[in-house]
């Protein structure tokens, strides 16, 4: 059955804007007509693809109002789009606002039931939904959804224990393991970003407080006290200025590179040696599952769903989270036995492509919604 799909998503760099826009592009590819409809073009969408269609929404000034009201402009056009084109279903990721404006869209298409699906990510529960003055509206767009999937197992017993919700489905993230592969020539651009033939630690994120960027720097200075090697930032936000002065104050700049946002991950990851994610919390992980599938061993918490990602001894390493001594310890373990990376390499490469390949889970959505219009 091929359907009619309204995707909203946040545009922008983060884990939730990125797996739908991946998802959009490979149900567009498997033949359904999808619509993506947000305030700006994921960044994903950068070029043209067959049986995608991108809505933006207008964001149109009033002088009543101090901030132009997106949730209630993006249910306008929600409804408008739902109406012209003839969708079967809404897809929104993230909660806050994607679930209410759905809602709002589906009470006012008249003409027919149109289902709405939420996909949870992980702050829209564990930090934004869990706030006192947006838990009741969150809660509230849970509820109403027609359909509601987590990306772990984690975030699902915890939406189920926080919002009552029984029947929230796992489907985990994917990666496109074709895209997110180990570089045929080995070396990549190494020569550039460790001159010395140093290993290559690095740390992939949007640079907020969640990712503890400090505790990144402070496993690369026990290791270099060790050993000579390179730390590499790729991505960019609100802590990163902070991150570039403590490496300055502490005299780390000569051994620290600060790229910025980055879209040929893969390239770059075929320079490292160990991905460094100390965060305090992840609900699934994606840039784990990205390292793993171009064969980099990753040093983790152990918090949320990266033990679902990360097999701790296997594909990599998890530690108490702020334990930055054992963290470091696990790095140097892996950069200074060879056949350790290597095995774990592969390991994460046969781990991602089993279990997380987007061609085995995107038929999983497929069924999924196919499910939900049944009902």
């Amino acid at each position: 059955m091929k359907l009619k799909i309204g995707i909203t998503c946040y545009p922008t760099y983060g884990g939730s804007g990125v797996i739908a826009t991946e998802l959009g592009k490979e149900l567009a590819h498997a033949g359904h007509e999808i619509h993506f409809v947000s305030y700006a073009q994921p960044i994903r969408l950068d070029k043209f693809y067959e049986r995608i269609f991108f809505h933006e929404v207008d964001m149109v000034p009033y002088p009543l109002f101090e901030y132009p009201p997106y949730d209630l402009a993006l249910a306008a056009k929600m409804t408008e789009i739902a109406k012209y084109k003839r969708l079967d279903l809404f897809h929104v990721h993230y909660a806050l606002p994607h679930a209410i404006s759905a809602y709002l869209a589906k009470s006012m298409v008249e003409d027919r039931d149109i289902k709405v699906i939420t996909t949870l990510h992980g702050t829209d529960i564990t930090m934004v939904g869990m706030d006192r003055s947006y838990f009741p509206i969150t809660k509230f767009g849970i509820k109403k959804s027609d359909g509601v999937t987590a990306v772990s197992k984690y975030l699902q017993l915890l939406t189920q224990s926080q919002v009552g919700r029984n029947d929230v489905e796992v489907i985990p993230n994917f990666v496109d393991t074709d895209f997110f592969k180990k570089p045929l020539n080995g070396e990549c651009r190494r020569s550039v970003i460790a001159p010395g033939g140093e290993p290559v630690l690095l740390h992939v994120s949007n640079f907020r407080p969640v990712k503890r960027i400090i505790n990144v720097i402070e496993i690369f200075q026990r290791v270099l006290a060790e050993t000579p090697c390179r730390l590499v930032f790729a991505g960019d936000g609100p802590e990163r200025s902070i991150a570039e002065r403590y490496c300055y104050d502490n005299k780390l700049t000569e051994h620290v590179l600060f790229l910025g946002k980055q879209d040929n991950l893969p390239d770059l990851m075929g320079c490292a040696d160990v991905l460094l994610l100390p965060s305090e919390l992840e609900s699934f992980g994606l840039v784990a599952l990205e390292a793993m599938s171009c064969e980099v061993p990753v040093v983790a918490t152990l918090v949320g769903g990266l033990p679902e990602v990360v097999l701790h001894g296997e594909t990599g390493y998890l530690a108490n989270l702020g334990d930055v001594d054992r963290m470091a310890e696990y790095a140097l373990e892996i950069i200074q036995n060879p056949g350790l990376h290597i095995r774990m390499g592969q390991e994460g490469r046969r781990r991602a492509v089993e279990l997380f390949d987007q061609r085995k889970i995107v038929p999983v959505y497929e069924n999924f919604y196919e499910r939900v219009l049944a009902r």
